[in-house]
């Protein structure tokens, strides 16, 4: 099995965040949005479809929807992220009721562990990443080096 070598890659100031929300964490995530509306105004917002519907109303701004997440829009993000058109996603899954697209769920959390970009799973952990110093700054981190990757394969 061959070895993945790793590159690194800059995250632009003006970050693509993702949003996400199961059923019983949509109005969680509404209201933390609320709170954070002004950060969240600088950025790129992508959410999958009733998230991104809901959240668009609720800030007054545009926010790219995807399908909804159990008809495919987790993996939509997940392209994405694979893609490197997300920085930074915010997923606020409910650890109480099993979910009948948890394959989904799991792989997206998977390629945003493998493309190294940070992870917010609830309010606290949300709150931590906007409130981070590089938020709003561009910089440089570690991703996989496909292009090495691929040239390994030959």
């Amino acid at each position: 099995m061959s070895r993945i070598s790793f590159t690194t890659a800059a995250m632009p100031a003006r970050k693509r965040i993702a949003l996400v929300a199961h059923d019983h964490c949509k109005a969680f995530l509404l209201d933390w949005a609320e709170r954070q509306r002004e950060r969240l105004a600088r950025h790129h917002l992508l959410a999958t479809g009733t998230t991104g519907l809901l959240l668009g109303k609720r800030l007054e701004q545009p926010v790219e929807s995807m399908i909804s997440g159990p008809l495919g829009g987790d993996q939509q993000l997940g392209a994405r992220i694979a893609e490197r058109q997300v920085d930074i996603l915010v997923f606020f899954w409910d650890p109480f009721e099993p979910q009948p697209h948890d394959p989904d769920v799991k792989a997206l959390l998977r390629v945003a562990a493998v493309w190294n970009i940070p992870v917010a799973c609830n309010e606290s952990s949300a709150d931590y990443l906007l409130g981070s110093a590089l938020l709003e700054q561009a910089h440089e981190y570690r991703i996989p080096d496909y292009a090495s990757y691929l040239a390994s394969r030959q």
